[in-house]
């Protein structure tokens, strides 16, 4: 079982990845990169799930500005543990 520790942890680095690729510092392969490395199951249902929804678009959506949108959903999401 996880403990709320492990959460955060998990929690930061999603978060951190999603800011970096929003700001241009890492590519949209390295973003993919990281989020293929995260625990899903350290993480809420509804983290998780967007987290899911956020690596889906990275990998079929071609429109930057329609992968932000759903970036910056799944980061707020799981910073607010939802």
């Amino acid at each position: 079982m996880s403990t709320r520790s492990e959460s955060i942890r998990e929690d930061d680095r999603i978060v951190n990845a999603i800011s970096r690729w929003l700001a241009r510092h890492i590519s949209e392969v390295e973003l993919r990169t990281e989020l293929g490395h995260i625990d899903l199951e350290q993480l809420g249902p509804d983290q998780a799930e967007a987290v899911l929804e956020l690596q889906n678009e990275l990998e079929v959506c071609t429109d930057r500005a329609g992968v932000e949108m759903v970036a910056r959903e799944a980061m707020e999401t799981v910073a607010l543990g939802g």
